[in-house]
């Protein structure tokens, strides 16, 4: 029987993604509900494609040219849109990819209406972990995280003892200005915030992880997801962003999680694990070359 999915935030970059990974997989999901803000064109392409039973916008204004294209279509707009979406009986997961704080209150909802949460709106535990955190265990309900670090961990961690852990590594590219000089920040222009050197994002997270906000917020979604104490939890500088996490056990064994630099592989796992449906992520090829290549290319530093 196919998953039946709802997106919160369909038209950003973590949504977008998320529909190429079910729509590579079309024999496993459906899309229920899509949610956007104000992206009214991106969305009428996605209804075209996806086909889904429930819409929500961010502004009334967008509701009548939907109405009036697609009549058969249940159509929301606002806050309330998004918390009905959310707890809407016909889905089995919401993919929660809001940017901000907008995304506590359905992603809340969610939660309350006994739905598995993919995770990628970290603001949710960054600001609300004490609150989310408790809701998750009383309803008995999965929240799966989306980001790689934290996807890369939730795939370690499965089936281990917590408490065998000494610590756990998250790592970060270094963004566009890791060797830089730091006497030539002031000059530093937007549009070369923008250019992140491994990931393609949203401009939001994009700038945040210029100035390195981006990984302050996840060490907090980190302590929050997997109930860790701060001091458990170290950053690395690893440029290439092939090993996405690592967890170091007390027995001195350390184990990692690594892909090519894709949103889609850990999208691909959020959405039914621990099953693993297929991807067009580009594959890591094990080979004596390539370890040759790693010896010389990948670094991992502090």
């Amino acid at each position: 029987m196919k998953k039946k999915i709802s997106i919160l935030g369909s038209t950003g970059s973590i949504g977008v993604n998320t529909l190429e990974v079910i729509s590579f997989a079309p024999d496993r999901f459906e899309v229920i509900g899509l949610a956007c803000g104000t992206q009214g064109a991106v969305l009428e392409k996605q209804i075209e494609t996806f086909h889904p039973k429930i819409v929500s916008v961010g502004t009334e204004e967008l509701v009548l040219p939907l109405q009036q294209k697609f009549p058969h279509l249940e159509i929301l707009w606002g806050e309330e849109g998004l918390v009905t979406l959310a707890q809407d009986s016909r889905s089995d997961l919401i993919v929660s990819a809001l940017v901000g704080a907008k995304g506590i209150k359905p992603t809340f909802a969610a939660i309350q209406a006994k739905k598995d949460v993919a995770l990628a709106n970290k603001e949710v535990l960054v600001a609300a972990g004490a609150l989310v955190m408790p809701e998750v265990q009383r309803q008995g309900i999965r929240l799966l995280p989306i980001d790689s670090e934290h996807s890369a961990l939730f795939q370690v961690f499965e089936n281990h003892n917590k408490d065998s852990i000494e610590k756990v590594i998250l790592t970060a590219s270094g963004g566009p200005f890791l060797h830089r000089p730091k006497e030539t920040f002031s000059s530093i222009m937007p549009e070369e915030a923008l250019k992140h050197p491994s990931w393609s994002m949203g401009k939001r997270i994009t700038i945040d992880s210029a100035t390195l906000m981006n990984k302050g917020f996840e060490i907090i979604e980190a302590r929050w997801l997997f109930d860790l104490s701060p001091s458990q939890i170290e950053v690395v500088v690893h440029p290439q962003s092939i090993v996405h996490s690592l967890i170091s056990y007390r027995d001195g064994n350390m184990l990692a999680c690594l892909s090519t630099p894709d949103m889609k592989a850990p999208l691909g796992y959020a959405l039914s694990p621990p099953e693993r449906p297929s991807t067009e992520v580009v594959r890591l090829l094990c080979s004596s070359s390539l370890m040759r290549w790693q010896k010389k290319e990948v670094s991992i530093r502090h």
